[in-house]
């Protein structure tokens, strides 16, 4: 549960918890930007050692820095480049243990070390990429996948994009 600062728990009860809370926080909320800007925020503090949790959005060509929570990042990324416009490309969730040895890693903070990225998709349509990154390596587990799955699926149920 919620301490002011951090999620605690167990890291099911966490997540549970997570998908419960962004429910309510986007219910009734048509601004996409408010609520990307409040999933970013939740996702900081619901998972334990990530240095950045965020979006880029699409815009019909490439994929576009959105809310995030974390240093600055790189802002354009091409569909198809790194891991997030590989996500992108291939509408499917990319975890990626160490990014160094990805092929095309775009590294826009040396201080990360494992990626996982979950492609958000609404009526067959493309509308960006949910980017969370660590700086330990091998730290994402198909439990976080199915988590952030998840979240992104409630996310973008309702998600107006422009």
């Amino acid at each position: 549960m919620f301490n002011g600062t951090t999620v605690e728990g167990s890291r099911e009860e966490r997540y549970q918890a997570a998908l419960t809370q962004l429910q309510g926080l986007i219910m009734d909320e048509p601004s996409a930007i408010a609520n990307l800007s409040n999933a970013s925020a939740l996702l900081n503090l619901t998972l334990q050692d990530i240095n950045w949790a965020g979006f880029y959005l699409y815009d019909g060509k490439e994929l576009v820095l959105g809310p995030f929570q974390g240093l600055p990042a790189c802002i354009r990324i091409p569909l198809g480049r790194g891991v997030c416009g590989t996500a992108a490309e291939q509408r499917t969730t990319v975890l990626v243990e160490d990014v160094h040895a990805f092929p095309g890693h775009i590294a826009c903070d040396a201080a990360s070390n494992s990626e996982i990225v979950v492609p958000m998709v609404k009526d067959g349509e493309l509308l960006g990429v949910l980017d969370i990154d660590s700086p330990l390596k091998g730290r994402f587990d198909e439990v976080e996948q199915g988590f952030l799955e998840q979240f992104v699926e409630i996310l973008v149920k309702d998600l107006m994009l422009p």
